[in-house]
């Protein structure tokens, strides 16, 4: 099968964590060892990433040296996808005993410019702060922030992805046999201009829809969203809360899920399986247990794991 596994920002770093990159390869290096069993079941493998908090301090670095200097969001998008991919890549290549190609692939993702998500921003970067220093951080560098669970972030942007022109080039590697980290961070965002060249925008792409549009696009079997959580719960939170193994993409979208958090990762799954793929929604460690069936939240059109 060829697999696209997203991995969430927690992989990466836990909320709370020092920005260090001692911390992430420490926390890559454990995803590493997830992933390589999906490799080593014979499987092809894509691999995605989130690099929200990463390119949120970028921003900080930037703006603390001269703020009317800073790089704009998709060169600290392209910034971010080499540093992450890099610790991933070499991470990977360790767990599965340098027997096996891996490269990273920066990767393009174009978005509409007429998108309302420019006038409407939600994705979150950067560290969390209290409600008062966000105030403060946003009234000095013109932010807008919002409030995810207890703290406020930041919020930029976050347009859907249209389009991967760089997927000519992901199929030369996986025709090689190459595992691949692309897309990171929802990959670079573009624009086409009427010419038909591309130029950067200002935007953080959800890294669940660009992993959804990237697996639809080069034909993967499967779609592996891996997060912290060890499957979709009905009733999250509550005394009620039950695990959900298998969904219909309707079954699916009909849940009332948090927006900032479980809430894309379950629409690019029921996206993904629309189209008569496999999806799967759990826990990091658990990425090839949940492509066998014994995990996590499987979501198909007939409910059996079986494309049709």
């Amino acid at each position: 099968m060829l697999v696209v596994a997203a991995i969430g920002g927690n992989a990466l770093l836990q909320r709370g964590e020092p920005l260090t990159a001692e911390r992430q390869r420490a926390n890559v290096r454990v995803a590493a060892t997830a992933l390589a069993q999906i490799v080593r079941a014979g499987h092809q493998l894509i691999v995605t990433h989130g690099n929200g908090p990463q390119v949120g301090l970028l921003a900080l670095q930037g703006a603390a040296y001269k703020p009317d200097e800073a790089y704009p969001l998709d060169v600290l998008g392209a910034e971010t996808e080499g540093m992450i991919g890099y610790l991933i890549e070499q991470e990977l290549e360790n767990a599965l005993g340098h027997d096996h190609a891996v490269a990273t692939l920066l990767t393009q993702v174009v978005v509409d410019p007429k998108d309302p998500a420019f006038r409407n921003p939600t994705k979150f970067v950067g560290p969390v702060y209290s409600q008062a220093e966000a105030k403060a951080r946003a009234q000095a560098a013109g932010w807008t922030i919002a409030q995810d669970g207890d703290h406020w972030r930041r919020v930029v942007p976050s347009p859907k992805p249209i389009e991967i022109p760089d997927l000519r080039v992901l199929r030369l590697l996986l025709d090689q046999n190459v595992t691949v980290v692309c897309a990171g961070g929802g990959g670079i965002p573009v624009m086409r201009r009427d010419d038909g060249s591309l130029a950067g925008v200002e935007a953080v792409i959800d890294k669940d829809a660009a992993s959804a549009l990237l697996a639809s696009d080069i034909g993967a079997d499967a779609l592996l969203l891996l997060t912290d959580v060890d499957a979709v719960y009905q009733g999250f939170g509550t005394d009620q809360a039950m695990p959900l193994a298998d969904l219909t993409p309707d079954e699916g979208r009909a849940l009332d899920m948090p927006k900032g958090s479980m809430g894309p990762k379950l629409l690019a799954a029921c996206d993904f399986a629309d189209r008569g793929g496999l999806s799967g929604i759990g826990r990091l460690a658990d990425a090839l247990a949940i492509l066998n069936g014994t995990s996590g939240t499987r979501i198909t059109r007939n409910k059996t794991g079986e494309n049709q």
